[in-house]
């Protein structure tokens, strides 16, 4: 595998760890962790099979210095717990001449890592899990990296690096025969089309996928595809067409972490047509559930805050307003300019247009800079027309009134309210 397929960036490997001292006192723990991920995986290159192998000698002083090191960061939490199992696993790997017992501490690590939004550092640990044990791991453990990858490679926006990425998990998968995560592969090129705003090759992806996720009798696969066509469909001012979509996913996800995603994803759709209450039991429902500050918490607070705008109440919004900002360092791109877009039209709405626009500029800003085409189009649109009317929803396309003017709209209201009952 080229260079180039795995990393975008160049320079000393690994160096994106010490950079942690730029916004740590040099003796902080995020800063000596930072070094001893450094050093734990410059040890792991040790085992890279496009290098000369280390003499016996070289391999034992490299692993006694960096045991050393991370045995004094024993006491600094979880990351540190990974970094000792990583050197432990490097060494046996070594001793066995397996690297198959290394690559589930790695991965583990980026998990780890990508959960606490360091997705640069999560991208590293996967360019070495891919550099040191490529052609010597299981094809289900290089499909997942590679998978992983992907999604850390979209949530920083590198749209062209995810596609790769995915497209190399499956080919992975279709060597060996592997159609649930071949389609998974697809799932994960569909929403970087999604994501990037290339939205008809995007539908025309999902529209695919659950066509074939049918036949293969595939339930996860199914879940996936409708719900990013429900995404999709919201997107394109069709959410009541959209949220049914949701819904069906809902049901069909075993995962609670995808059934909040989901929910959450469902109540912007009832939103947007105006049904407010059912919009904020599906939020409040992800509030509830969710037992991180992950993506899902991020999305419910900034939709819940976004809700509140919508009720003209000014106190609830600025409340949620607060907590977002203080998780705002927190989250990827794509969320940070969704706060920003969401908070410019709940300034217009309290009719505080100035410091609206420098919100709404905020976010195009954001989303500019990281090739998020369709938010900019949406940021852009709302921004041009802010001061043409009393207040935004009328640009939102968005109804005073609920319009749930289907069969299948109102068993998703009533299934709602079951739900948060």
């Amino acid at each position: 595998m080229s260079t180039k397929v795995l990393s975008r960036g160049g320079g000393l490997p690994h160096a994106v760890f010490l950079q942690r001292v730029a916004d740590e006192p040099a003796t902080s723990p995020e800063v000596r962790l930072g070094q001893g991920a450094f050093l734990a995986l410059r040890f792991v290159d040790l085992l890279a099979p496009d290098r000369e192998p280390p003499t016996p000698d070289v391999f034992r002083y490299q692993w006694a210095a960096t045991e050393r090191y991370c045995a004094e960061l024993a006491g600094e939490g979880t990351e540190a717990a990974h970094l000792s199992c990583i050197v432990r696993a490097t060494g046996e790997a070594h001793r066995t001449k397996d690297i198959h017992s290394l690559a589930p501490a790695l991965f583990a690590y980026a998990l780890y890592l990508e959960q606490e939004s360091h997705f640069e550092e999560a991208e590293d640990a996967l360019h070495t899990m891919i550099n040191v044990a490529t052609g010597r791991m299981k094809v289900s453990d290089s499909i997942s990296a590679w998978m992983r990858l992907g999604r850390v490679r979209r949530l920083q926006a590198d749209f062209d690096g995810a596609l790769v990425a995915y497209a190399e998990a499956g080919c992975a998968a279709q060597a060996v025969e592997d159609r649930h995560s071949l389609l998974l592969s697809r799932v994960g090129s569909c929403n970087v089309l999604y994501f990037r705003g290339n939205l008809p090759e995007a539908e025309l992806g999902w529209r695919d996928l659950l066509t074939d996720a049918a036949a293969a009798g595939d339930r996860t696969i199914q879940a996936h595809a409708n719900h990013g066509l429900g995404n999709l469909l919201q997107r394109r001012g069709q959410a009541h067409d959209g949220a049914p979509h949701l819904w069906r996913a809902y049901g069909l996800y075993d995962d609670e972490s995808d059934q909040l995603r989901v929910l959450n994803d469902l109540g912007i759709s009832l939103l947007s047509i105006g049904d407010v209450e059912g919009a904020e039991r599906a939020l409040r429902e992800v509030a509830r559930r969710d037992r991180a500050d992950g993506e899902n918490g991020f999305n419910s607070l900034i939709e819940l805050m976004y809700c509140a705008s919508f009720r003209r109440d000014r106190v609830g919004f600025e409340r949620f307003r607060e907590r977002c900002l203080d998780r705002l360092t927190e989250m990827p791109p794509n969320l940070r300019a969704d706060y920003y877009l969401k908070v410019g039209i709940g300034l217009a709405r309290f009719a505080n247009f100035t410091k609206a626009e420098s919100s709404l500029h905020r976010s195009l800003e954001i989303a500019s800079a990281h090739g998020l085409h369709e938010l900019t189009f949406r940021v852009e649109r709302i921004a041009s027309g802010l001061r043409s009317c009393e207040f935004p929803d009328s640009v939102e396309l968005v109804a005073a009134e609920p319009r749930l003017h289907s069969d299948a709209l109102r068993e998703v209201s009533a299934s709602l309210a079951a739900l948060s009952s």
